[in-house]
């Protein structure tokens, strides 16, 4: 049974840095891509990123453009989520997700494995 557990969500100020972890069980993340997203209360879910096994990234959100960054560790079977100059609005709760499937070009929400999630507090 493949697992995804979260990590890394903390309650920070603006400006402030975070790392998010996901690690994957019962499975090897080189199978998967990853993909990364959040929702914030009474909004919407919104995808950030996905990244292909090849590391090949396809960027959805304007918003973190240029703020956040992410990778996969094979080794570690880890995905990151590198968030800086974090804003108010980046207040969320997010999730990381693998799908067997390539990445899709627009965003979507078709993926096989959800993590349940780390919550994101940003503010002074």
């Amino acid at each position: 049974q493949v697992q995804l557990v979260e990590s890394g969500g903390d309650s920070v100020q603006p400006g402030d840095f975070l790392r998010l972890s996901c690690i994957v069980y019962g499975s090897n993340l080189n199978q998967y891509s990853v993909g990364w997203f959040r929702q914030a209360p009474g909004k919407d879910r919104e995808a950030l990123f996905c990244i292909g096994p090849d590391e090949r990234l396809v960027a959805y959100s304007e918003a973190v453009s240029g703020r956040f960054v992410n990778h996969r560790d094979q080794i570690a079977n880890t995905a990151y989520l590198h968030m800086g100059n974090l804003r108010p609005e980046d207040s969320a709760v997010y999730r990381c997700a693998l799908r067997r499937a390539s990445c899709p070009v627009k965003p979507e929400f078709d993926y096989d494995y959800w993590g349940q999630g780390t919550e994101v507090i940003v503010s002074s």
